[in-house]
């Protein structure tokens, strides 16, 4: 077999119960090998037909992926809980991490102090009837929202971005149906709709966000949904510009088969305006997460759309949760009316900008073309994902293989400059080149 994991089973129930139980105890990790349909079906003294029908639900729920002369392979994310460490292995001692993609723990505001503030007037308990989106928090996101050029026909809150985009896409959408997503995107956004059981559709990137040609070409394949991510793309950093919006915009007009979801989830960190294409098409939302920002522990984001699509996501959220805290609500509208939390935010939108061009301008002068016009991370293509990554592990840098991210793109590898130091720099860009360039072995002398 091509996994030590001993797949055990004698229906196609059977055997995907233990292929799913290996994923889940660890001993089938991220990208392992599954065995060839016809080699584990001698295995197991099944019918190669009962393997497949195995695999097959296994694809369905997003556990595994089949690419090819790869064979089958367990996600890089199985939509299943797994044990923490094999998913997420700690880089050895010494070892800087710059592959969480998560925001500066050191340039996040506090939130003891407002907590305390809430405590002493927060009021008599809240009981089922009163809860929901809060007024005052409404109000304050729809001027936020506006300024930004966004229409704000319905409001809703969720539990962060992936929440809201996952509840637009039940909503919509149906097992099977195709979806339009950016390549290289999102990794969470990925497994979600493999999970799903939703088709994914590639998009080429580029540093202006999707590309036209690659839009048209996904309706074309007759994409239901389209997901956009308007700045600080994850994980390339790129953003939609004016004219791109433009081009989407008269791509998407007259199409109200499509569903279109803008992903703002950098808010007040991205440096560059947006331009968003809210309402390009009769059934859109825009989702804006507050956790870059603010703390990735607060789940909240804010949804806004046509009232159609508004309206579902709220009907499904009042028969699930119900609604997002109103504790978790009147902390983020303390957050955003103190001034102090405000000033961190842009202090924090200026580091992230000024490490980010300096280490791109660093790895130029290595001779090596990198991406992240906002953001947090560098997208660098490389030859290799598997050398790359290891080559800089040794040296003592921890970085994402690119292949969590992509679906055809070219071999990259990210790096999330939050926890990097300006000092710090020269010596990763050294790094790199050098992984990437590895001195030539000393030849035979006589």
């Amino acid at each position: 077999m091509a996994v030590r994991y001993q797949i055990t089973g004698g229906t196609a129930a059977e055997i995907s119960a233990s292929v799913e139980s290996g994923v889940r105890s660890g001993a089938l990790p991220p990208d392992s090998a599954l065995p060839p349909v016809r080699a584990l079906a001698a295995a197991l003294a099944v019918s190669p037909a009962t393997v497949a029908r195995a695999y097959q639900e296994l694809r369905q729920r997003g556990l595994v992926a089949t690419a090819g002369r790869h064979g089958t392979r367990v996600r890089p994310r199985p939509p299943v809980a797994t044990r923490r460490a094999a998913r997420y292995p700690t880089p050895g001692p010494g070892v800087r991490d710059l592959s969480r993609g998560q925001p500066d723990l050191r340039l996040l505001p506090p939130l003891g102090p407002h907590l305390a503030r809430l405590a002493d007037r927060i009021g008599p308990p809240t009981g089922y009837a009163p809860a929901g989106v809060l007024p005052e928090l409404a109000e304050a996101a729809r001027e936020r929202l506006t300024a930004d050029g966004v229409p704000v026909d319905g409001l809703t809150v969720t539990g962060g971005a992936l929440d809201g985009i996952e509840r637009l896409l039940a909503a919509h959408l149906r097992p099977g149906d195709p979806v339009a997503v950016e390549d290289p995107g999102w990794a969470n956004l990925l497994d979600l709709v493999a999970a799903l059981g939703l088709r994914p559709v590639a998009v080429p990137v580029d540093d202006d966000g999707p590309t036209e040609a690659g839009v048209r070409d996904a309706l074309a394949l007759g994409a239901r949904a389209l997901i956009v991510t308007s700045r600080a793309q994850n994980p390339t950093g790129a953003a939609v510009s004016a004219d791109r919006a433009g081009a989407l915009r008269a791509l998407l007009a007259g199409r109200p088969d499509v569903l279109l979801v803008e992903d703002d989830h950098a808010a007040e960190l991205a440096r560059l305006p947006l331009h968003p294409l809210a309402g390009a098409t009769p059934s859109w939302a825009f989702v804006r997460s507050v956790s870059k920002p603010y703390g990735p522990d607060l789940r909240l984001a804010l949804l806004t759309g046509d009232e159609t699509t508004v309206a579902r996501v709220a009907g499904r959220m009042s028969v699930g949760p119900g609604w997002v805290s109103t504790l978790l609500q009147r902390l983020v509208l303390a957050l955003w009316t103190d001034p102090a939390t405000t000033e961190l935010v842009t202090r924090a939108e200026e580091s992230y900008q000024r490490r980010r061009a300096a280490l791109i301008a660093a790895l130029a002068g290595h001779g090596l073309t990198a991406h992240g016009r906002s953001g947090i991370n560098v997208w660098l293509p490389v030859p290799d994902e598997t050398s790359a990554v290891t080559a800089l592990r040794d040296a003592g840098w921890a970085v994402a293989p690119g292949g969590l991210f992509r679906i055809g793109a070219p071999p990259a590898v990210r790096l999330t400059i939050s926890p990097l130091d300006d000092a710090e720099i020269p010596a990763l860009a050294d790094a790199v080149a050098h992984a990437l360039r590895p001195a030539r072995p000393a030849g035979f002398t006589a």
